[in-house]
């Protein structure tokens, strides 16, 4: 008797309904759409009212369209820290805290980046080893030799300012599962964004960054690149700074914006270019889809064990619809904090005892560098899902009762190995 094969849960992503400049009405229309033309679960997080009066409006399957409540709103200008503190039941927060309870497999938003950033870093677990988070962003590239995909990755564009060499070496960790994952690259190349192709070139930090990559066997890091090869697709992966990639990002987009806003200056200065521009049209409207950020959704938020999309302000309900079915696509792959990735941060930031610091789960531990110094005294911790190597003061807010293990005789007491405190 043939069994049949069990059949997969549905994917479910959480939409924080009133973020962006045009929610909830575009938010709305694209969980309608994707409710309507595929097997995926949206989770609308907002004012139950509106969320409702403007399903309403739409066509779609109401057995794929859940409600979450929340009674408040994070605007764009708001300070991050302060709008979370003052607004606890706002859309986003309740998303956040929706999507680690497990009541989705991922989460999209076209709201406040600081807030998305600050939120998920408040309740969303971290992947083991990540310290801090990164916001990536794909961009059009010419092919890339067999490599199918015409869009490669840049990390980070806005989440972490000013990074130390191990973020940088993290965040090559964390290019390279999402584009073998999602882009399904087999060995993702790997730049680290520099003044110069010179191992030398840069401050202190690029030049630790580019030590710490050259010894990653495991990462196809191909040195160092400048800014006119990110556009000519020189690598598959460029890792840079938040306020470097940022920059780079926005610069990227002013320059498709003027080349747009040239073509209808060309149009209307004479016949003859408004012949050849008509005579181009194909190939121009197939150059904007291929630049246009709403055919590739959002920026994945790295780092953290569950995916989560930042979208574009301005997204249509289009583009949120895109950056859905990308969030969807990450949590089928598997794009979460899986071991094998843990294992790798662990191992490359040399920590050698690899177990969670978790209150929740398996008590407060830590990392020490030798058993020596091992402290006396119930000074041992680590932040919830992080790693250390170090000893740190324990919170005083630590739920778990601490004790030192009783100290070895110093003839069997191993000095280079780290052991649990």
């Amino acid at each position: 008797m043939l069994r049949s094969r069990p059949v997969a849960a549905p994917i479910r992503v959480l939409l924080d309904a009133m973020g962006g400049d045009h929610a909830p009405a575009e938010t709305i229309a694209a969980a309608a759409e994707i409710s309507r033309t595929t097997e995926i679960h949206v989770v609308l997080c907002g004012d139950p009212d509106a969320i409702a009066a403007g399903l309403a409006r739409h066509e779609h399957a109401a057995e794929r369209v859940e409600v979450l409540p929340a009674s408040g709103v994070i605007g764009m200008d708001e300070k991050p820290r302060e709008a979370l503190e003052a607004k606890p039941d706002a859309s986003l927060c309740v998303a956040m805290r929706g999507l680690r309870d497990g009541r989705a497999d991922a989460l999209v938003s076209a709201g406040s980046t600081g807030a998305l950033v600050l939120a998920a870093a408040t309740w969303v677990p971290r992947i083991e080893g990540i310290d801090r988070a990164a916001l990536a962003a794909v961009y059009p590239t010419p092919e890339r030799g067999a490599n199918r995909d015409r869009f490669a990755l840049m990390l980070d564009v806005g989440a972490t300012v000013h990074c130390r060499p191990k973020d940088l070496l993290f965040f090559a960790y964390m290019g390279h599962a999402y584009a073998s994952r999602i882009s399904k690259v087999e060995r993702p190349s790997i730049g680290l964004l520099n003044m110069g192709s010179e191992a030398t070139k840069g401050g202190e930090t690029l030049v630790e960054a580019h030590r710490l990559l050259s010894g990653e066997s495991r990462l196809g890091f191909v040195g160092n690149i400048e800014g006119n090869d990110i556009p000519l697709g020189k690598v598959d992966v460029v890792v840079c700074e938040g306020l470097l990639g940022n920059v780079t990002l926005k610069m990227a987009e002013g320059t498709g914006e003027l080349f747009r806003n040239l073509g209808r200056w060309a149009f209307k200065q004479s016949l003859l270019w408004k012949l050849g521009l008509l005579l181009l049209s194909g190939g121009l409207r197939r150059l904007k889809q291929v630049t246009d950020y709403s055919e590739y959704g959002g920026a994945p938020l790295l780092g953290f064990a569950r995916p989560i999309l930042k979208a574009h302000g301005r997204s249509s309900a289009r583009a949120i619809g895109n950056a859905i079915k990308v969030a969807a696509k990450a949590a089928r792959r598997g794009l979460r904090g899986d071991r094998a990735l843990g294992r790798r941060l662990r191992g490359a930031a040399g920590l050698t005892w690899p177990r969670p610091c978790c209150p929740t789960t398996r008590g407060w531990r830590c990392c020490v560098g030798s058993v020596a110094a091992r402290p006396a005294a119930p000074t041992c911790s680590c932040s919830r899902a992080s790693w250390c190597s170090r000893v740190r003061v324990r919170p005083a807010s630590c739920p778990v009762s601490w004790s030192p293990r009783p100290a070895l005789p110093s003839a069997s007491r191993p000095s280079t190995r780290a052991r649990r405190c």
